[in-house]
């Protein structure tokens, strides 16, 4: 059934990819739109081959559409994500906003795709950008078993930061690989150039930093289970795409690696890598430009028997948001949530 959509925050890193996965995954469009900021308005935006205007964001964009993508700040989406639910469209929304709230599902469709039922306010959240990957990585092993606890380090690209990451990350590059002063970062809160940066966000005043306390709560509301202890370290690499995870998972009772890794074989979106097959393990090098989560490194923790390791990647602007809300909107249609 194609449907009327709207693409918010359009001219930004994730809503341009937004627009790239939607042709891409051919998805059902019968109209669309592009919305952005009163700065962007005028500007013009390819989709499928065709140009289109971008409009700027108001009440009356939202009239006769069916699905809203959205990734702006929290604030932006604060304000018209309820508006353009108001209007009858189900939102998608790629910020931070909503992620807690109980009316709004936090939705990995390869995990819980039925809490898209569950959309009281018309708004599906979109989860973090390392939630997404360790969440589709686990699904299939807390089906063999439950788990009890997620031990995760996280080796975050710099695209994390966007546009402007990039380019601090790779001003700092040049200068590096030169030999010469590296300039002071502008994106980054330290070098990242030659080093890795365990603050690169905003500290809580219980120690963790906001993006590690999200990995806290989003992990727990996507697997539906308030009870798994997470405990993360979230670290920033010098690589410029893709998001890995080392993850030791702990469980109520043992896992066998070899039934762990038949799992993550067949799951859905996991790409598994067995290096003792043919010595292949996940990269960000082989993430980048892919919606899949690839998985490997699966071994037995030798400090605990009912606990195991593994090692996770996945390309942080695709699966890690774009393409995960776009896989939202697919369900959305196939299960017939979209009127």
């Amino acid at each position: 059934m194609p449907v009327n959509v709207a693409v918010v925050g359009a001219t930004g890193a994730v809503g341009d990819l937004i627009r790239k996965v939607l042709a891409e995954r051919s998805f059902p469009v019968k109209s669309i739109k592009f919305l952005a900021s009163e700065k962007s308005a005028g500007k013009t935006v390819e989709f499928a081959g065709k140009p289109y205007p971008v409009e700027a964001i108001r009440a009356e964009a939202f009239e006769g559409v069916q699905i809203v993508l959205s990734s702006t700040p929290s604030s932006i989406s604060k304000e018209f994500s309820p508006i353009a639910a108001k209007a009858g469209a189900i939102v998608v929304d790629n910020s931070s906003a909503w992620r807690m709230d109980p009316d709004c599902p936090l939705v990995v469709p390869e995990v819980n795709a039925h809490e898209l039922h569950n959309a009281k306010k018309g708004i599906v959240a979109n989860p973090n950008c390392v939630a997404i990957p360790l969440c589709v990585a686990l699904k299939p092993l807390h089906d063999l078993a439950p788990v009890r606890r997620v031990v995760v380090a996280t080796y975050q690209s710099s695209s994390g930061k966007g546009a402007k990451g990039l380019a601090d990350f790779a001003a700092q590059a040049s200068a590096w690989a030169a030999g010469q002063p590296v300039p002071a970062p502008t994106a980054h809160r330290a070098q990242l150039a030659g080093n890795v940066v365990t603050l690169d966000w905003t500290l809580d005043p219980n120690g963790f930093t906001e993006e590690e306390n999200k990995v806290i709560n989003e992990t727990r509301k996507i697997l539906g289970d308030q009870t798994i202890g997470v405990c993360p370290t979230c670290v920033r690499v010098p690589v410029k795409v893709a998001h890995s995870e080392a993850v030791t998972v702990e469980f109520a009772r043992p896992v066998s690696v070899a039934d762990a890794k038949a799992a993550l074989a067949k799951a859905p979106g996991v790409v598994f890598m067995d290096e003792v097959v043919d010595g292949r393990f996940p990269q960000p090098i082989h993430a980048e430009g892919s919606d899949h989560t690839f998985v490997g490194r699966v071994r037995q923790d030798p400090s605990n028997p009912n606990a195991l390791c593994l090692w996770v990647v996945a390309d942080n602007l695709r699966k890690g948001a774009a393409s995960n809300a776009v896989q939202c909107a697919e369900e959305l249609v196939k299960r017939g949530i979209v009127k």
